[in-house]
């Protein structure tokens, strides 16, 4: 799978299908951290990303 890392615009590939949640702790992001999107759709933590699937993380910004 393909994966851009967003602000960074950083390229990632990993081969086989995976869960979002084991996706973002290969990544080192820590739950409830960032988000994952696949063209215009949120992927929850516990769906499978295919190997051929083009995603997006989000680091999650909040501000106070």
């Amino acid at each position: 799978m393909r994966i851009t890392i967003l602000p960074e615009k950083k390229l990632v590939e990993l081969s086989g299908r995976r869960r979002v949640g084991d996706i973002l702790t290969e990544l080192g992001f820590l739950p409830g951290t960032a988000m994952v999107i696949r063209g215009d759709e949120l992927i929850p933590e516990g769906e499978m990303v295919e190997a051929d699937d083009e995603i997006e993380v989000r680091s999650v910004i909040s501000g106070g």
